[in-house]
């Protein structure tokens, strides 16, 4: 926990000392990953200045498990950060950010039925790259605590790759 903690003021004190970059005013797009099943988000992207911006990303989720005891689940999750964006060279750029969600999941085992509401804290960091038409492409790792029950152990993560245009 100490490594996060540190790593995280580590991130921020390079957001303030860190050169300007342009960055796309908006992009619009699709996040894949895994975390805990939601496979894709809705995802998109404000700048703020010409180094930072906010990140919205709503994910959903419904699947149904006939090898592990029959049940069937859905969710849906809103996921906000904050981000800070370097540049690395040309097009390329890393980015590291950090916020926060809310998010409803409902699950049906044979005859057991729950639903809950949940809160998180999450980070990211990633590499993305701009091409010279509008396309963003990046992949990032983005770790979430918190979850109310959601999370195994209250932790969840995920890789993802993202496609987003850019206007």
């Amino acid at each position: 926990m100490k490594k996060i903690i540190l790593s995280a003021i580590m991130l921020i004190g390079l957001a303030f000392t860190a050169q300007a970059q342009d960055i796309s005013k908006n992009a619009l797009g699709l996040r894949f990953g895994d975390s805990g099943g939601f496979g894709a988000e809705l995802s998109y992207q404000r700048a703020l200045g010409s180094n930072n911006r906010l990140e919205l990303d709503l994910g959903w989720r419904n699947r149904t498990n006939f090898n592990d005891n029959n049940y069937d689940d859905s969710a849906i999750k809103l996921t906000g950060l904050y981000q800070w964006v370097w540049n690395i060279d040309g097009g390329f750029n890393w980015y590291a950010g950090i916020g926060g969600g809310v998010g409803n999941y409902s699950y049906d085992n044979n005859n057991t039925s729950y639903n809950d509401t949940f809160a998180f804290a999450a980070g990211d960091i990633g590499i993305e790259y701009n091409f010279d038409f509008p396309l963003l492409v990046s992949l990032d790792f983005r770790p979430e605590f918190g979850g109310s029950g959601y999370y195994k152990n209250n932790y969840g993560s995920d890789v993802a790759l993202a496609l987003r245009y850019q206007f």
